[in-house]
């Protein structure tokens, strides 16, 4: 199974669908203030990079890279659709984020999961790729729905 991961315009069909599948079930699983996932527009903000993976021309997963400044980057939008969980598009994707963080000279990668038990995989993902738990960073506060990881690109 070979993965490509793409800069994505977020203009097809799928893309917009599967955006909207992930805001959808962050809604489901948290409060509405503590939904911290992006919207179609604020994905189109200039300071992010949104990607989307596709397996024999199917969508099977979404990603995104905000900078946060010049030497960090938040990882945003993480999805792999249904059909493909347990094949490795997370992995890749995470992967492909980290390495376009290196290449754009960031010395470390934030991120903000979910506490509760729908996260336990992505969280586990992260944890293997070397992010650590922290406390939370930019207009980030403490919240019990929110787990805030960090990664240094340095190594």
């Amino acid at each position: 199974m070979t993965v490509e991961i793409r800069v994505d315009d977020l203009s097809g069909g799928a893309t917009q669908a599967l955006i909207a599948h992930h805001l959808a079930g962050m809604h489901a699983t948290s409060p509405a203030e503590s939904v911290h996932a992006l919207d179609l527009e604020k994905l189109r903000h200039p300071s992010v990079t949104f990607f989307s993976a596709w397996i024999d021309g199917e969508l099977a997963g979404i990603g995104a890279l905000s900078e946060i400044d010049r030497l960090r980057g938040e990882l945003k939008s993480m999805r792999v659709d249904d059909r493909f969980l347990g094949r490795g598009v997370g992995r890749a994707m995470l992967r492909h984020l980290i390495a376009t963080a290196r290449e754009r000279g960031m010395t470390s990668l934030w991120l903000e999961t979910g506490t509760p038990a729908d996260f336990a995989a992505a969280t586990r993902l992260y944890g293997s790729e070397g992010f650590v738990e922290c406390g939370p960073f930019g207009d980030y506060v403490e919240d019990p729905f929110s787990l805030f990881m960090t990664k240094s690109l340095a190594d």
